[in-house]
């Protein structure tokens, strides 16, 4: 394709003649009936319990390393990129089949925006809780001595910060995270700029990266609601469910706001609807 090419397939899709897809059903009780909604619900399962089983290890590794030599094991970097690397990998693998959630938080996102229907999006969590619990577990039973030395991997405010912090780490992290998706997969600028091979795994992997480089030392960076909750049910100590309430509200929050930051700011979906409220007034 040549320049000239290029600019005008750019053009074409600048924004008049683009079209949004019409939103997802509300309910989706017709999904109940179709086989590919409960092959998502599988990948979406396997996909959390690969990235709780590969992450939480992870975190074990290090922290039993450096118990025995400071300088020893991955480090705080090692496990952000853990962290970001399996959520880059996972989503690749799953995003044509599920979409590639793997979080509550951005299925919630993407529900309030309309992108999936309730029953979907219900579905998605539940699958994706037990997966988590499922992942953690393995760990477990392959490392049980180290795991309840270390914390199980388990979410919990760190010492030295009060819960509005932690809320806080958790609703920015959220956010960050949530308004990546919603770029990265946004179909307007995939038309637009179909022209430019872009990998939407690749900055949400790197989203889920620098968030744990933020808030690991706050509250070993949750920002997603099935990997605290499957480690607090394998852990399940008291401290891992005090806290556990700031690993949901936070990110339903960060999600929420991010979803109306992308849809009627970015998109302008509240000038699209106000200009339809006028022209039937």
């Amino acid at each position: 394709m040549g320049k000239e090419e290029v600019t005008e397939a750019a053009h074409e899709y600048s924004g008049k003649d683009y079209q949004d897809p019409p939103p997802a059903a509300f309910i989706g009780i017709d999904e109940l009936g179709k086989w590919s909604f409960y092959r998502a619900l599988i990948a979406e399962f396997i996909a959390t319990l690969l990235f709780l089983y590969i992450t939480v290890l992870t975190v074990i590794g290090y922290k039993s390393q450096s118990a025995t030599d400071p300088c020893g094991g991955v480090g705080i970097l090692g496990i952000a990129w853990a962290f970001g690397g399996m959520i880059f990998v996972l989503v690749y693998c799953t995003a044509g089949i599920s979409g590639g959630h793997i979080n509550p938080a951005v299925t919630f996102g993407l529900f309030l925006a309309r992108k999936v229907s309730l029953i979907r999006a219900v579905m998605y969590m539940v699958a994706q809780c037990l997966g988590a619990i499922c992942g953690v577990g393995l760990v477990k039973a392959f490392q049980k001595s180290y795991y309840n030395r270390y914390g199980g991997g388990a979410n919990e405010l760190a010492d030295g910060y009060n819960k509005g912090t932690g809320l806080g780490a958790e609703i920015i992290g959220t956010f960050v995270l949530v308004y990546t998706v919603f770029s990265a997969t946004d179909p307007k600028r995939n038309a637009r700029d179909s022209h430019v091979p872009v990998l939407a795994p690749l900055p949400i992997g790197f989203a889920v990266f620098m968030v744990h480089l933020a808030t690991i030392p706050i509250t070993g960076t949750g920002i997603n609601p099935a990997r605290s909750f499957g480690a607090a049910v394998i852990y399940n100590k008291d401290k891992a469910w005090d806290d556990q309430w700031i690993f949901w509200v936070g990110p339903f929050i960060g999600a929420a706001i991010a979803a109306f930051y992308h849809q009627y700011i970015l998109r302008a979906a509240a000038l699209k609807a106000l200009g339809s409220f006028r022209s039937n007034a």
